[in-house]
């Protein structure tokens, strides 16, 4: 061992105690390894920043704003709906469907594209069923990942394993050779996260906890049937309130006089005038506006002709200990007239309000969904020296370009499918979706930005730099040849065994890809030593390669690491035993597919 390997392994050493222990967070850890390596001379600046300009940092880049614009087109959206009308508020339901679609995606396409996909799509659901988002995205990530192994082009690391047997005078990898052994880890895996692994994943992020985004809390408004809507003489159930918009209707208000409160009945027919007391999330409460025939009171009656929709500005606001709203009704501050803005909707923390937003006493720590001209919201603000309210944040008015949903939809489809024909690289392809994005106005370009997460691109791009420093400082051809060397005079299964866990470690750190391009050799060539099938050891990489859940710097769990609120421990937690069932399985099945005497 030279000393610039001995010291390279020192640096792994201390980044892996930073990453499980997070007091600091991991994306600057990932950046002080890369100063770490360059400053002590193991991996030149130029060969350390490459990482960055690595296809896969181009590729989660062209994800994140081909998803932002299916998000922004509503598509998204569109699609949740559709999976809650057939798995209900059934998590075990939801497990399956959203497991089993990522992994039969992941089967022909990237398994990094694949949770793109599915991620803002489980993020909606889980709001939508009010479920901890730390529950269904490990699992998203882990299916994605399992089924690496079922085709030659789930993952582009089997191709480049059969490009290393063509160079060897061996056949190459058949599409579904390798099937016999991806099938049943695919299997395996998937009843493993459901039975095992979903009791192990942590619980973090509820939308009920009290320091959560208040955007994902439920809102009463009022709603009002338009003269002409398409809703009257429809049932409530017919309406869609319910399954489009998911609001509760708690009570409707009838009559001249609106003193007749109705009990809301499925079959209770709607009519022109009727007022929905409804309750809902904020984004959902919003999307009141796209419907026809309907409209948020606030807007119906009370909007202000003489200012334009640019001018206006969408807040939520709290109310202040000592506010002298405190104990009085909107109505009885007359709060409309004092300050020229619109109360769209309230929330107030554990409790259900089942009266008229106007008629309820306001209490400290109430929300109150604001809309109004900007200089009138300015003023709001300004007040908070007043003791008024405390204004959390500005929201967007912004709402989906629905119309442009079916390019949105056509450009994501065509840019996977360009790749899985294999006209152009994932990269390249994603790339051009992007452009193609831009170009029809699914999405902005400074959108577009704003959606990208960039924590993970520093992530992937300074972690690429430690793989790209394994290889340089020869570390990990020293690793191949210890394991070599180890287990040459031993069993050829311990053999198979010590070159499989060799291959999981490296890809931590490295990309698959590049573990698979240092193992390989040495392990085709240690085969050919002993007069052994050097395909079972081909093979056995290729799994071990996309082995990758022990810790969350595959692509595909990195990009779930941030929206589930996760920990560098919670994959070891679950990780660990997910490795050692793929392991369990392959040294079974691989030396039966492919036996190790020729």
């Amino acid at each position: 061992m030279t000393l610039q390997i001995a010291l390279l392994f020192i640096i792994v050493a201390a980044a892996l105690i930073f990453f499980s222990t997070e007091w600091i967070p991991p994306d600057v850890v990932a950046l002080g390894v890369l100063l770490a390596l360059i400053l002590t001379g193991l991996l030149p600046p130029e060969k350390a920043f490459s990482g960055f300009g690595n296809d896969a940092v181009v590729m989660i880049f062209g994800l994140f704003v081909l998803t932002s614009a299916l998000s922004r087109t509503g598509v998204i959206d569109m699609a949740g709906r559709v999976i809650l009308r057939h798995v209900g508020t059934d998590e075990n339901r939801l497990l399956i469907v959203v497991m089993g679609s990522t992994a039969l995606l992941s089967t022909f396409i990237s398994n990094t594209a694949s949770t793109a996909f599915f991620l803002p799509l489980v993020l909606g659901i889980s709001e939508k069923l009010r479920v901890s988002a730390s529950r269904l995205l490990m699992p998203l990530a882990f299916s994605a990942v399992l089924a690496s192994s079922v085709t030659l082009i789930s993952t582009s690391t089997n191709i480049v394993i059969s490009g290393l047997l063509v160079q060897y005078k061996m056949e190459p990898i058949g599409m579904f050779e390798i099937t016999p052994v991806g099938l049943p880890i695919l299997i395996a895996g998937l009843v493993y996260m459901l039975v095992v692994g979903r009791r192990l994943m942590p619980v973090r992020g509820h939308p009920d906890d009290l320091i959560a985004d208040f955007g994902k809390r439920l809102y009463l408004t009022e709603l009002v049937i338009l003269p002409g809507s398409p809703l009257i003489g429809k049932t409530l159930s017919e309406s869609g309130l319910g399954h489009d918009l998911d609001l509760t209707v708690l009570w409707i208000v009838r009559g001249k006089e609106r003193h007749r409160y109705l009990v809301p009945k499925a079959q209770e027919i709607l009519e022109t005038g009727d007022e929905l007391l409804v309750e809902g999330k904020r984004e959902d409460i919003l999307k009141i506006k796209e419907k026809t025939g309907i409209e948020i009171k606030a807007d119906y009656k009370l909007s202000d002709p003489q200012f334009k929709a640019e001018e206006m500005s969408l807040v939520e606001a709290v109310l202040l200990p000592r506010s002298s709203l405190l104990g009085r009704t909107l109505k009885q501050a007359r709060f409309r007239h004092e300050y020229g803005v619109q109360v769209l909707a309230l929330y107030r923390h554990g409790e259900s309000l089942f009266r008229k937003i106007s008629e309820i006493p306001l209490r400290v720590g109430d929300v109150l969904l604001l809309q109004g001209h900007r200089s009138r919201i300015a003023r709001i603000s300004r007040m908070e020296r007043d003791n008024l309210l405390h204004v959390l944040g500005t929201l967007s008015l912004e709402r989906p370009n629905m119309r442009r949903a079916p390019i949105a939809i056509f450009i994501f489809i065509g840019a996977l499918a360009a790749a899985s024909f294999n006209l152009v690289s994932l990269p390249v392809s994603l790339l051009i979706g992007v452009f193609m994005a831009f170009l029809t106005r699914c999405i902005s370009p400074a959108r577009a930005y704003r959606d990208v997460e960039w924590r993970v691109l520093i992530l992937i791009g300074s972690m690429l730099g430690l793989g790209i420093a394994m290889q340089h400082t020869g570390a990990a051809q020293f690793l191949a040849e210890g394991i070599a060397a180890l287990t040459g005079e031993a069993h050829p299964v311990w053999l198979l065994t010590g070159f499989f866990f060799l291959a999981v470690v490296l890809t931590q750190p490295m990309s698959n890809q590049a573990a698979a391009i240092v193992v390989v050799p040495v392990a085709i060539q240690t085969a050919l030593h002993l007069g052994l099938n050097p395909r079972t050891f081909a093979m056995i990489i290729a799994v071990a390669a996309s082995t990758s859940y022990i810790t969350p710097l595959e692509p595909a769990c990195l990009m779930v690491y941030g929206p589930g609120g996760y920990r560098f421990t919670d994959f070891v937690k679950v990780g660990s035993l997910m490795t050692l069932i793929v392991y369990g399985i392959s040294i079974f099945l691989v030396p039966w597919v492919w036996p190790l005497n020729n």
